[in-house]
C-alpha cells in the first residue's frame, strides 16, 4: 500500500474510523417524523391512562423514555434498521393512508439523517382519538 503525501494510509480522512448510531437516536428521529404526519394524534399506548402516566413520567428527571421516542422501538445494525411504531390516530382519517404517510416520512427522515437502510417500519394503531375527547395529559404542575 502506498502512502499519500500527507502521510496517511491512502484512505480518505472520512473513511478512517467507524460511526455507530444508538437505537435511541433512530427512535427520536422516527418519533419526530411520525408526529409530522397529519392524522397522527400521538405515539405510544392507545390507553388514555397510559398516556397520562407517560406524560408524568416524561416530566420526572430520569423518566424511562423521552416523549419524542415514546411508542417507537428501533433495532439498529451496522447498516440497516427496523422500526416498530405504535400510534394514536384522529377520528375520521384513513388509517391506511396515515400509516402509509408515516412509513414514508419515517423512512425518508431516518435514511437521510443516519445513512442506514430502513428495512421495515411496522405500525400498530392502538387507539382513535375522538373529536370530543380532551387530551388526558395533565397540566404542567410538577416544578
Amino acid at each position: 500500500m502506498t502512502e499519500s503525501a500527507s502521510g496517511g494510509s491512502g484512505r480518505a480522512p472520512a473513511d478512517r474510523g467507524r460511526t455507530t448510531i444508538a437505537d435511541g437516536v433512530v427512535e427520536k428521529i422516527a418519533g419526530l417524523a411520525a408526529r409530522e404526519v397529519v392524522g397522527v394524534h400521538a405515539l405510544g399506548s392507545g390507553s388514555g391512562l397510559s398516556r397520562t402516566f407517560g406524560a408524568v413520567r416524561d416530566r420526572v428527571p430520569g423518566g424511562a423514555k423521552s416523549a419524542v421516542s415514546r411508542g417507537v422501538k428501533a433495532e439498529v445494525g451496522e447498516v440497516q434498521t427496523a422500526l416498530d411504531l405504535e400510534i394514536v390516530v384522529d377520528y375520521g382519517v384513513s388509517i391506511r393512508d396515515v400509516a402509509r404517510a408515516v412509513r414514508e416520512n419515517v423512512i425518508s427522515a431516518v435514511e437521510r439523517m443516519t445513512g442506514l437502510e430502513v428495512v421495515e417500519v411496522n405500525i400498530a394503531v392502538g387507539d382513535v382519538r375522538l373529536p370530543d375527547e380532551e387530551d388526558e395529559e395533565p397540566e404542567s404542575r410538577l416544578h
